[in-house]
This record gives C-alpha cells, sequence and structure tokens, in this order.
C-alpha cells in the first residue's frame, strides 16, 4: 500500500469540460454541478475510502456517460434536478466497474496514472468499487424513479454478463465477431444505453422519443468500444491513458485481430492465432503490422462509422435543440478520435 498521507482532494473538472468541445457547452452548467455533487458524495468515515476517493477525483475522466444523461433529459425538455443526480449515478457505475476490470485484467495505468489496484493493491481497488457501486444505488433510490430503477438494475446485471463472457473468451482465437460484438454490446454498449435512456425517461417523453433516445446510447456505445479497440493497436498511451497494446497482453480478442485473422494469409493468420494465445505484448510491433497490412484497423473503423451513422439517425426525429445538436456533435467526436 503506498504512503500517501490523506488530503482533501481538489475538485477536478472533467476532462472534456475543461475543452471548447461544443458538445459539452450545452450543459456546461449542469456539468459543473455533477462534478460537485461527485466530490460531495464521496464522502465516507473510513480513511482509505476517503483517500483513494480523492485520487480518483483527481483523475478526472471524460465524463462521457453522464454527459449523456444530461442531455438526453434536457433534450426531452426536462426541466427538473433530478438529472444531475441520475448522472453522478452512471459516473459511480461506470467507476466502480473500472476499478473491477483494472483487477481482472491486472492492469496498471488508466487515465495517465497508476490504477487503484497498482497503487493500494487488488483487495483495496475491489473494496472501494463495491463502495461506489453502493453509493450509486443509494443515490438512485433518491431519484425515486421506478423506470429509472429498472432501467440501470438491468444494465448492471447485463454488464456483469458481458464481463463475465469476456473473461471466458480470453486467449481464445476461434472468437467469431458475432460473439465480440455481443461482448461488447453487454459490457460497454449498455451503459451508454442506459444513460441516454435513463436521462430520457426523467422527462417521461412519448415512445418514440424514448426508445430513439434509447437506441442512440447503444450505437454510440458500440462506437465508442469499436474506435476504442482501434486505438490499442494505433494510438499511444500519452492521449489513450493506457498502455498501447493492452488488449493484445491480456489475451482480448477484438475486431482488429478477428479481422486480421479472417483476411490474412495462411502465416498472417497462423501469427495471430499465436500471439492470442500466448498472451503478452512481447509481439506487438509485429502483430500490428500485420493487423494494418491484412485491413483489420480499416475494417473496424468502418465498423464505427456504420454505428456512427446509426447513432446520428436514431436521433434524426427527436425535436430539434442545442442539446440534439451536441448529442451529433458528440458521436462525430466519439469516431474522430481515430483520426
Amino acid at each position: 500500500m503506498p504512503e500517501i498521507a490523506f488530503r482533501k482532494p481538489k475538485l477536478v473538472k472533467a476532462h472534456y469540460l475543461r475543452m471548447p468541445h461544443d458538445f459539452v457547452q450545452s450543459v456546461v452548467d449542469d456539468f459543473s454541478e455533477v462534478d460537485k455533487l461527485i466530490y460531495e458524495s464521496l464522502s465516507s468515515r473510513i480513511p482509505l475510502v476517503k483517500q483513494i476517493a480523492g485520487y480518483l477525483i483527481e483523475a478526472g475522466g471524460k465524463r462521457l456517460r453522464p454527459l449523456l444523461v444530461l442531455l438526453s433529459a434536457k433534450a426531452c425538455g426536462y426541466e427538473g434536478r433530478d438529472h444531475i443526480k441520475l448522472a453522478v449515478v452512471i459516473e459511480f457505475l461506470h467507476t466502480a466497474m473500472l476499478l473491477h476490470d483494472d483487477v481482472v485484467d491486472s492492469s496498471d495505468l488508466r487515465r495517465g496514472r497508476k490504477t487503484v489496484n497498482a497503487a493500494w493493491g487488488n483487495p483495496a481497488s475491489v473494496l472501494v468499487g463495491d463502495f461506489l457501486h453502493s453509493r450509486a444505488f443509494e443515490m438512485m433510490v433518491e431519484i425515486s424513479n421506478l423506470r429509472v430503477m429498472e432501467i440501470l438494475s438491468h444494465a448492471t446485471n447485463t454488464i456483469a454478463e458481458g464481463e463475465v463472457q469476456q473473461l471466458a473468451n480470453v486467449r481464445n482465437p476461434d472468437i467469431t465477431e458475432q460473439s465480440y460484438l455481443q461482448v461488447i454490446s453487454r459490457k460497454t454498449a449498455m451503459l451508454f444505453q442506459a444513460a441516454s435512456h435513463s436521462g430520457a425517461i426523467l422527462a417521461d417523453p412519448d415512445k418514440a422519443t424514448e426508445s430513439a433516445l434509447r437506441d442512440f446510447g447503444l450505437h454510440l456505445g458500440l462506437a465508442f468500444q469499436l474506435i476504442d479497440d482501434l486505438l490499442d493497436y494505433e494510438g499511444n498511451a500519452t492521449d489513450l491513458g493506457k498502455n498501447v497494446g493492452d488488449d493484445l497482453a491480456e489475451g482480448k480478442v477484438t475486431l482488429p485481430l478477428i479481422s486480421a485473422m479472417r483476411n490474412g494469409n495462411r502465416d498472417q493468420t497462423g501469427f495471430i492465432r499465436r500471439a492470442i494465445m500466448a498472451g503478452g505484448a512481447e509481439n506487438l510491433s509485429a502483430v500490428i503490422n500485420t493487423v494494418k497490412d491484412t485491413g483489420g484497423l480499416a475494417y473496424t473503423e468502418a465498423c464505427a462509422t456504420k454505428e456512427r451513422d446509426e447513432a446520428l439517425c436514431c436521433i434524426d426525429g427527436v425535436a430539434s435543440s442545442i442539446y440534439r445538436n451536441s448529442m451529433q456533435n458528440l458521436v462525430k467526436f466519439v469516431v474522430d478520435r481515430s483520426n
């Protein structure tokens, strides 16, 4: 456990809140309130919880999922204040899942800093993740909206299934594209979907608008994960906030590899299969070159672009507003990260 003296954490704005992206500006005041409530809601009588909570707050983060809550609620004309609390619930659920993920994956870098498990050990990371998860459900109850509770309880269960499915797929070079899409739909896209869907529910919209915003979140989440998986082979650690090649090192079979094995020649396919089964990142440079040469990255980007277009199509029928415009710009930004 690191020798880090407890100190009151600085209130750090979300990464995108500190940047002049127009998809944030339409809800910038609400976003500031979300950051403030995150800080206030992480209080605990336990010093270690306070210490790790402060570390997480100072790490910042993109806050894309809480942003979706704010934009969806406002796009539906919501005028109350529960969207602030709901956005924090979504962020706490997401952070709890990351803490658990980092333990499962033995990750040591997140958001450009040591992971909690690397700094404090696996038990602390798991238990603080549990604390965040339980705090999220406390706050969810305070919102007193049964539909929201149904959406988020279903989402957390589905995400857990996705985590287990991904674990079962580790170092298996026979994973199909369909199986991969099932994993990212459950593990990543589900929380995006829950964020946009529950935000809309606060405003009690008509069925068509509710369905549109639910499906918007799903396609946005798929696009986000596809680009993330692409960047694992052509990004850099500074921009990613984590190590390049982590997926390969952890034995995760993502779409760039699946496409490379499907389209490569016998030698290329055999090389990728052996790299997957071996795990580790010793052959990362050669794997990256093979994935590029076989069109694996280009195919993954094309799939992400398709999901982007699906997401944009979903909200065509949502009433025109600055919030819908922000959602459209957010989708484009998520995919353009690869350029």
